[in-house]
């Protein structure tokens, strides 16, 4: 039906009938999806209409006053030997297949019309149709035709870039979007490349090439494993030896499109540095790749002024100041200083690492939560406090120590060990329910608040509720960065100075 409807929608039919209710209905009907139709009530109508606008398809009726559709049939014969023509009738008597034969009609069909077999016909005539009709064409406009194959060529070629490009952007934006962090950064970097390219003179072509570039550098990140690139702390050193693969990989597949091979030099040199201490060839000073020096600076750009979990992002002034400084030792010194002038007035969207959603939640709970109890764990806190430093949003903290639990374990099984550990768990989730809940030792909890939060009578008096035995728990208040408790170390510090019970200890045993 898809081939039926572009084939007809650009032919004229005329359409001949003396019954007016059938006549309009399927009129009606034709006229979704042929250009023109047009009615006749008998064949003398029909004759006065053709003779003053050829169809390309007549559809007539046999029986008629005046003329029937043989005799139109008969005189639209003589005009145009070859013209299309159907006839329609309730009879299926012997001559009128006679005169059907002798007048070379193209097809016959039986009232009441089944429109899925007048479709069929149809199908057949417009095809034939068509096929004269590019023939005539071709005859007649050759030179014509062979420039729009040469242009239709051409636009299927560029659909396909099109396509190709579009997949690919589609997996640049998947891998950046599969991080808070990395969010955008593809296309940050591409307009970076671009602006520092503009600057250095580079040619229009250049600069597109950068750009272009830019979008797809770290499109190999595909094949790095989530447990690496959506981590959200510093990476190990075989985690980043794993990473540092993105760059062959990317390289990789872009070289098996012929219309990306141009970026794979680009691609495979964006993490060399000019002292020859990048990688994946140690490369240095103007053995890489021009571009790729442009590159190098617009993803370490980038990657100064955007948040990261374990440390905050530089202004544009202090990333411009640690370009310069790197100057002729990581960077090309022609890319540092056009890059000064080029980003130097660029206004920076915020992003961070920090959990945003449900979804980023549930990804912070695999590397930061606590498997047992479902609380963050030791490094979520060294993460937090790192990055209180510089926007002190946590102001309060509590610290619980839970003492005896070795002896409670041995009384009472490991496993009601663990039990108790989920309920103290719970209950401090419940308690402060806007804190953040840590578990940074088997029987330690820290509780941190954004303000003021000690512990009272009523805290006490619920916590007797909890099945305890002989454990006690020792509580401390801190203001985080007045008590300069706002380092793991700090935290180390006074976990180790209080590994036995002082006298400010609550004993629950009852």
């Amino acid at each position: 039906m898809r081939e039926f409807q572009k084939l007809a929608s650009s032919f004229y039919v005329l359409y001949v009938e003396d019954d007016d209710d059938f006549r309009e209905y399927t009129a009606a009907y034709l006229s979704k999806f042929f250009q023109k139709v047009v009615t006749a009530v008998d064949g003398e109508e029909a004759l006065i209409k053709y003779l003053d606008d050829p169809c390309d398809i007549l559809i007539t009726d046999i029986s008629m006053p005046k003329m029937n559709g043989i005799e139109l049939a008969r005189e639209i014969r003589k005009k145009n030997p070859d013209q299309a023509i159907l006839v329609t009738s309730g009879h299926t008597d012997v001559e009128y297949f006679i005169d059907m034969i002798k007048y070379n009609i193209s097809g016959y069909l039986i009232k009441p019309i089944d429109f899925e077999q007048m479709n069929e016909t149809l199908y057949q005539v417009l095809h034939k149709l068509y096929t004269i009709k590019e023939n005539e064409r071709y005859k007649t406009h050759l030179e014509e035709l062979v420039e729009e194959k040469t242009q239709y060529e051409h636009e299927l070629e560029q659909e396909k870039i099109d396509n190709y490009e579009k997949t690919l952007v589609s997996l640049v934006e998947l891998i950046d979007e599969r991080d808070s962090y990395t969010g955008g950064h593809s296309q940050r970097v591409a307009d970076y490349a671009k602006m520092i390219a503009e600057e250095l003179d580079y040619s229009a072509y250049e600069c597109d090439m950068v750009y272009r570039a830019g979008i797809l550098h770290d499109i190999g990140k595909i094949a790095t494993p989530d447990a690496v690139l959506l981590k959200p702390g510093k990476l190990s050193k075989l985690e980043f030896q794993l990473i540092k693969e993105h760059v062959n990989v990317g390289a990789e597949m872009l070289i098996k499109i012929p219309m990306y091979r141009i970026f794979y030099h680009i691609i495979i040199s964006h993490h060399e540095r000019y002292d020859g201490s990048g990688y994946p060839s140690g490369l240095k000073g103007d053995d890489i790749p021009p571009l790729a020096r442009v590159m190098m600076v617009a993803d370490s750009f980038d990657a100064m002024t955007t948040n990261r979990i374990y440390k905050g992002r530089k202004s544009v002034e202090k990333a411009i100041e640690e370009l310069k400084a790197f100057s002729a030792i990581h960077f090309h010194p022609d890319v540092v200083e056009a890059a000064s002038k080029a980003l130097a007035g660029i206004k920076i969207k915020q992003t961070s690492q920090l959990p945003k959603s449900a979804m980023e939640q549930e990804r912070f709970a695999y590397y930061y939560k606590d498997q047992l109890v479902d609380v963050y764990n030791k490094n979520y806190l060294d993460v937090v406090l790192a990055k209180n430093l510089y926007d002190n949003v946590y102001l309060c903290m509590n610290i619980f120590l839970l003492r005896g639990f070795t002896a409670y374990n041995e009384q009472r099984s490991w496993q009601r060990g663990d039990e108790l550990l989920r309920e103290f768990s719970q209950f401090l989730k419940e308690t402060f329910p806007y804190g953040l809940v840590f578990r940074i030792h088997g029987d330690d909890f820290v509780v941190l608040h954004e303000g003021h939060h000690d512990t009272d009578a009523m805290f006490w008096e619920r916590l007797e509720g909890l099945d305890m035995g002989d454990i006690t728990v020792e509580s401390e208040h801190f203001h985080v960065l007045n008590d300069q408790m706002s380092t793991m170390d700090a935290m180390e510090r006074f976990l180790e100075d209080n590994k036995h019970p002082r006298s400010s200890v609550i004993n629950l045993s009852g």
